[in-house]
């Protein structure tokens, strides 16, 4: 059996992707039991310059023509258009996708989710979500007979890099960013990274698999790491924590006691003994939560081209493999719907810097109105001197777990009191 194989897309993913394709074709075929043969490369323009040295005549700007002719598309180019319709008419004719199209994926997937039904095709997308790291197909596949209460991931390399940078040398945002544009770990533009907009996308495809429903964009709540300062990052690590961004999706109630689904991608502080924690630099890493296997934790390079194309790659032999044995048909149960929670009904602890008044009365005053919002204060610190302006005391203050709505009122009624000269950070702690 030959598999006929369409690739849209020749950047660095795509290139590697079409790399191994055509240099391991045997060995593939011994996996699978087919053989998958590359039949084109969609690509803007054929003349463009390329890395690597692919066969001219695979290249074409005719994606639909291509597309109309095979048996599994490869999705690489990115974006929303024109590569959503081109893989909903895969779908559509029975052809199974693999794309690590994660903004499209986010925006999109009910509609990709129902075409592929429709097609009785596959919809595959490992490589969307944290780079090289199998945490898809786990959760699809090897958790999809327990229950998974919550998902905690490090799934952004460049913020992870630039915190872990900020954390070990005491660098200000500023110059780790302008190192990691220096390294390629950053864009030129680095916002979708830095303000959370990648973590927020990859966060709703791990809640919609790990809940087994569909949550896009607008379910996220997004906080990125631009306020994050050395103050903040030092005091942490002056408490035994560190500084992460992490995408959360989480089974939780409301206040009501109904139950639902919180995603939310923030700056996080985490103790140093969460395996979390340590990782380092431009890696990623996935912890789970469920009900009978406990906690799994998922770590490797979150990007690359060659560790993404080792995620597509697995994708594309795991349908040819179905295939082959007389399958093919779409994976995905229905979902169900589950309802999306706002942050305000999630449970959350605190960090809290800001300086006061440095006089009598200031820590019974601020106590009091934690008390009134039932909030339980944990720890609480105060520094005087070169970490606060003249005639101030600094304090930091951590709380017990309480809803974010507690939590948020708090802070703002604290922001109001004459005493209070400023609430510098607000940082949220995972953990016990």
């Amino acid at each position: 059996m030959t598999l006929k194989v369409a690739l849209l897309g020749c950047g660095n993913v795509g290139s590697q992707v079409a790399r191994i394709l055509l240099d391991e074709q045997a060995e593939l075929a011994a996996r699978i039991g087919a053989t998958l043969e590359l039949t084109g490369i969609a690509v803007r323009n054929v003349d463009a310059p390329r890395e690597g040295d692919l066969p001219r005549e695979l290249f074409t700007t005719d994606a639909e023509g291509l597309i109309d002719g095979a048996d599994v598309v490869i999705e690489l180019m990115g974006g929303l258009e024109p590569a959503g319709t081109l893989i909903k008419r895969s779908l559509n004719r029975g052809a199974s996708v693999v794309t690590g199209n994660k903004a499209l994926l986010a925006a999109q997937l009910p509609d990709l989710t129902a075409a592929a039904h429709t097609g009785g095709a596959q919809l595959l997308y490992e490589a969307a979500v944290a780079g090289a790291i199998p945490i898809l197909r786990p959760i699809r596949e090897s958790l999809a007979g327990d229950h998974i209460t919550k998902v905690l991931g490090i799934v952004n390399g460049t913020t992870n890099f630039i915190l872990d940078a900020m954390d070990t040398h005491g660098s200000q945002f500023e110059d780790v960013l302008a190192e990691a544009q220096r390294l390629g770990y950053a864009e030129a533009d680095p916002t979708a990274d830095v303000a959370g907009h990648d973590a927020a996308a990859k966060a709703a495809l791990l809640a919609s698999l790990a809940f087994h429903t569909t949550f896009d964009l607008e379910n996220v709540y997004c906080e990125g790491i631009t306020e994050i300062s050395a103050d903040d990052v030092a005091a942490a690590a002056d408490a035994g924590m560190v500084v992460k961004l992490l995408a959360i999706a989480e089974k939780t109630t409301d206040s009501s006691g109904a139950e639902g689904i919180n995603v939310r991608v923030h700056p996080t502080l985490l103790s140093r003994q969460h395996p979390l924690a340590a990782v380092r630099g431009a890696f990623n890493a996935v912890f789970v939560e469920a009900e009978n296997a406990g906690e799994l934790m998922f770590y490797g390079q979150g990007a690359g081209g060659a560790p993404t194309a080792s995620a597509v790659m697995g994708d594309v032999v795991s349908i040819a493999r179905d295939v082959a044995a007389g399958g093919g048909a779409a994976k995905e149960a229905q979902p169900r719907p589950t309802r999306a929670l706002d942050i305000a009904e999630s449970t959350t602890r605190y960090s809290i810097s800001l300086e006061v008044a440095d006089q009598t009365g200031v820590l019974a005053e601020i106590a009091g109105i934690f008390s009134r919002h039932g909030v339980s204060i944990e720890t609480m610190r105060q520094t005087v001197g070169s970490e606060a302006h003249d005639g101030a005391a600094r304090l930091r203050i951590i709380t017990h777990a309480g809803r974010e709505s507690a939590l948020t009122a708090t802070v703002t009624e604290i922001e109001q009191l004459p005493v209070v000269k400023t609430v510098s950070s607000v940082v949220r702690v995972e953990g016990k």
